[in-house]
């Protein structure tokens, strides 16, 4: 019997062996256009800042704005040849050579230059101020960048006690923005010389246009002179009745897109409107409800607010999931505390990790029923399942006597008094999932003197935690479809001073470790890796991990060559290969 894993690399080969041949051509029985419903936010072009890389806009632009490699159906790194080439030419230090194919161009007919590769690394290095990075992870260790500007090659090289093993994934898809494009909005022409030069003034309006000038909304005019792209695909228009609308982008050097346009359905939009109204062929969800719906199957579990009805009180069925044959995710649903206000305080954090019901949640939401209790990897790492036994011994199911105990172990006020802790759980409004888990974890802990509410709102971003709400629900480091097969850059959540870190957990042994995990790739030396990473995150709790993340990734029956994404990308990220048959 061939295992989903199997049949998704076959199906894999026959996209990319399809790309090269049966593809270059459209046949007279497959239609123009092709519905992409995802279940998250798109405002913002730029997927690198902190609201671009939480929210679902790589899942959407993958194929927009392509690097020198994308992350492929399971997570993997795969070459993008047709933007160019990233070669290893020396390991001491280690050194790679980018060249952009000389045809690549922006949709704007301006070229693909160095001068884009230099402002990724800069704004995405961590070493120049003012840069709204969501993670540093890789860039941190780029010594310097040999760039000409204007030229189609460039020459990056690493610390010299580098070695980055996913140097691959460097400058991938949804990094390269236009340097031309936010020069002109910076009022900056020669950015290369800016950024490598001590003009502050200057440099931070550079890093104003990379962070800002690319937010995007339903219902904001989409300029073509701003909003270029360098795939096979551009944005066309963005409306909340009409989505997220991708047309075939003309200056595209490589083969055609199958299809000549593509609407994506953000969270935000009228998606769900366009699932009841039978438009939607492609779906890439945790609402699983919408899935079936989208696959064609009887809809089976609570449907989410804008996107599968009401959520307010995280009513539904309960469900089972223990007999469930999920492959293993990628990312890992879980809480991510504030250092701030109520959740600073260890035994606050510890007392709602002792009485929330995480047995249960994993049994009504997680990847086949089962807890999971790894900061370190997913339940698709080689090493997760056993290392994940060794480690479920911490929190395993609700025990409200211990929490209260643990609450009543704070420092008193002045009064001799403790004051009942209120914790604000957020995430983006429209996830009936997600209500039912906060609604869950409320019931449970009441009976220790704990108050969580749902804070959930539409507009909620990363920005909020610490402020708008105390800890965010999250799968992985994002709010939308999450994880690599390296486990990397997730594992930078946990690095001291990293972005991607947003509970500004500081602990100089993990992030040692968390190095060591990103220099090698052998089970025997990552071993001891994981297990130190877990055992000083579990001791702390800067966030706790709940259950393998389920994501429905289904299509209609009349979709041709879609093969569901595990990873970042989503599946979307061979969306121009799709083909309809109707």
């Amino acid at each position: 019997m061939i295992g989903p894993r199997l049949r998704r690399v076959a199906a894999f080969a026959a996209t990319l062996a399809a790309a090269g041949t049966i593809l270059v051509a459209c046949g007279d029985d497959e239609e123009s256009s092709i519905d992409y419903l995802i279940d998250a936010r798109v405002s913002d072009y730029n997927v690198n800042t902190r609201d671009g890389y939480a929210e679902g806009a790589l899942m959407a632009l993958t194929r927009v704005l392509p690097g020198f490699s994308l992350i492929g159906p399971d997570g993997q790194i795969v070459a993008d040849r047709d933007v160019g080439t990233a070669t290893l030419t020396e390991t001491s230090p280690m050194t790679v050579r980018y060249d952009f194919n000389p045809d690549a161009v922006y949709s704007d007919g301006k070229p693909m230059v160095c001068d884009d590769l230099v402002l990724a690394a800069t704004a995405l290095g961590g070493r120049v101020r003012g840069f709204d990075a969501a993670t540093n992870a890789g860039y941190r260790d780029i010594d310097k960048v040999d760039c000409t500007p204007g030229a189609k090659t460039a020459t990056v090289t690493f610390d010299k006690d580098s070695e980055f093993r996913e140097w691959r994934g460097l400058f991938g898809a949804g990094t390269l923005l236009p340097a031309h494009v936010v020069g002109r909005i910076a009022g900056v022409p020669d950015v290369v010389g800016t950024l490598n030069g001590k003009n502050r003034a200057a440099i931070a309006k550079i890093a104003k246009a990379w962070n800002t000038g690319f937010a995007i909304a339903p219902g904001d005019e989409i300029d073509p002179e701003t909003f270029v792209a360098s795939g096979p695909y551009r944005v066309e228009s963005y409306s909340t009745d009409r989505g997220l609308r991708l047309v075939a982008n003309d200056k595209w050097w490589g083969q055609k897109p199958v299809l000549g346009d593509v609407t994506v359905w953000p969270l935000g939009t009228d998606g769900k409107t366009a699932v009841d109204d039978g438009v939607v062929d492609v779906a890439d969800t945790a609402d699983l409800a919408l899935a079936d719906t989208v696959a064609g199957r009887d809809p089976q579990g609570p449907q989410g607010d804008e996107q599968g009805g009401d959520a307010q009180d995280g009513e539904g069925a309960e469900t089972d999931r223990s007999a469930a044959r999920d492959i293993a995710p990628l990312a890992v649903t879980n809480l991510v505390f504030a250092d701030t206000g109520v959740t600073a305080d260890l035994k606050v954090r510890q007392a709602l990790a002792t009485c929330m019901p995480r047995d249960r949640l994993a049994r009504e939401h997680g990847s086949n029923g089962i807890v999971w209790s790894l900061h370190s990897a997913s339940p698709a790492d080689t090493l997760g399942p056993s290392l994940n036994v060794q480690f479920g011994r911490r929190y395993p199911r609700s025990n409200v006597a211990r929490a209260r105990t643990l609450l009543e172990q704070r420092v008193a006020d002045e009064n001799g008094r403790r004051a009942k802790p209120v914790i604000r759980i957020g995430y983006p409004a429209g996830s009936a999932s997600s209500a039912a888990v906060v609604k869950t974890i409320a019931d449970a802990c009441v009976g220790a003197g704990i108050t969580v509410k749902d804070a959930s709102s539409p507009d909620l971003s990363v920005a909020g935690l610490g402020k708008k709400v105390d800890a965010l629900l999250m799968s992985g480091d994002t709010f939308a479809a999450a994880g690599t097969s390296s486990g990397i850059p997730a594992l930078y959540a946990l690095y001291p001073g990293d972005p991607l870190n947003l509970s500004d957990y500081r602990n100089a042994e993990v992030g040692k470790a968390i190095t060591g995990l990103s220099e090698t790739a052998s089970d025997s030396a990552r071993l001891p890796l994981l297990r130190k990473i877990d055992t000083q995150a579990w001791d702390q709790l800067p966030t706790i991990p709940l259950y393998g993340s389920v994501r429905g990734r289904d299509a209609s029956a009349a979709v041709q060559r879609m093969v569901p994404g595990m990873g970042r990308s989503g599946t979307g990220w061979n969306m121009d290969r799709w083909g309809m048959t109707r």
